[in-house]
């Protein structure tokens, strides 16, 4: 019964409409109590029947305010009740009860320093040395539960903020995690695209250069070597489309600690492509060579990678130019073809896959910037310009 009466009491003090319902509540209780105390025989003060009720109802209906101005609440609170127990000893059960509910409220979610100020008027009534020693008792009653009251506010304040501080750094570790997450997809998409969609389109345009240029070759071998181009094209088409999973709702790469690729392999990279094409692949470099940071050198690296790549794709057998032209602050590379240029009505980009969404993605990880887009005379050009002294991370 009484755990039942406790529950229905706390959800009203949490609702809206708490603090009116105690404010009314309490000044019925306090306006019996003085009519009790009015009844039980005359007072030395002059205090008649109406001002005791009306002073018992300032020292509570000022609760009902407590939600909307609660530093107003508890001043108007304190001052009539300091009033009722200085000025005419009569101090109600209810209007302390009302005066401590609203220092407490104050201390938990109002001024904390005005609560004290609020508590310090009874410290000042308990000290002096009144003729009436049970008003005393009374005020240094009021002072020490006016002051447990503050206390209490104060903790459950500092209890909650250590709360929602555990919540906010719990959010943020989260969040710190999930984008952690996110950069490592990033960095398997990109590395997946640049590696392995290399090798796979060589295997292709090697299958079919086999097929074309080898005389006399039976019906049987010529069959399985188209077989094999069509079975390197499906797995072209289906890692694009893994690489759209991964590439979804990425976030900027984190850092990787396995040795990546540089300039210094860009010979065997162009070899390869070569063999692969069976084109002429020139490599021309200008100006005094560096060495540059590890992040320059691994996005230069793919970059060139990727653009031979969609050459094979997109223009086979076409001659490419690789040139790196080395400056004191910034490393340029072009990478030409003179094939047929890019398919008319697509804004002047080959194809849609993630090929060079991947080299911007690079190249903005390192400060670069990168043009692509129909070369002049002919064929396709990229031009990339990438801080040659920027201090990146091999990503």
């Amino acid at each position: 019964m009484s755990e039942g009466i406790m529950r229905r009491a706390r959800r009203i003090a949490a609702s809206p409409d708490g603090p009116a319902a105690a404010a009314a509540a309490l000044g019925l209780l306090a306006a019996g109590e003085s009519a009790v105390r009015a009844a039980a025989g005359p007072s030395d003060l002059p205090l008649t029947l109406p001002l005791a009720i009306l002073l018992g109802l300032c020292t509570t209906v000022p609760l009902a305010l407590l939600r909307v101005h609660p530093a107003a609440a508890a001043t108007a609170a304190t001052a009539a009740s300091l009033l009722a127990l200085a000025g005419y000893r009569d101090l109600t059960l209810a209007g302390l009860v009302a005066q401590l509910l609203v220092l407490r409220h104050l201390g938990s979610r109002g001024s904390r320093r005005l609560a004290v100020l609020l508590v310090l008027p009874y410290v000042a009534v308990a000290l002096t040395d009144p003729e009436d020693r049970g008003l005393r008792v009374y005020a240094v009653s009021a002072a020490v539960l006016a002051a447990a009251a503050v206390a209490d506010g104060n903790g459950r304040r500092t209890r909650a903020e250590a709360v929602a501080r555990d919540a906010t750094e719990r959010a943020i570790a989260n969040t710190l995690l999930e984008h952690a997450a996110r950069g490592e997809r990033a960095r398997i998409a990109r590395e997946l695209h640049d590696v392995v969609a290399h090798h796979i389109s060589m295997i292709s345009v090697q299958a079919e250069t086999a097929r074309l240029t080898t005389p006399d070759m039976p019906e049987t071998g010529a069959k399985r070597l188209l077989d094999i181009g069509d079975t390197a094209r499906a797995a072209l088409t289906e890692m694009r489309r893994l690489l759209g999973v991964l590439r979804e709702d990425a976030g900027a790469p984190p850092v990787t600690r396995k040795p990546q690729p540089g300039l210094t392999q860009l010979n065997e990279l162009l070899d390869e492509a070569r063999a692969a094409g069976g084109a002429s692949t020139r490599l021309i470099v200008s100006g005094p060579v560096a060495p540059l940071a590890p992040g320059i050198e691994l996005t230069s690296y793919r970059i060139v990678q990727e653009a031979l790549t969609n050459t094979r794709r997109h223009a086979p057998g076409a001659a490419v130019d690789v040139e790196l032209r080395y400056a004191p602050q910034t490393l340029d590379l072009r990478i030409r073809d003179n094939g047929p240029g890019p398919v008319p009505g697509r804004s002047g980009t080959r194809g849609s896959g993630h090929g060079l969404l991947g080299m911007r993605e690079r190249v903005a990880a390192v400060g670069g910037e990168l043009r692509a887009g129909p070369a002049p005379g002919g064929g396709f050009l990229v031009k990339v310009r990438l801080p040659a002294g920027a201090k990146e991370a091999v990503r």
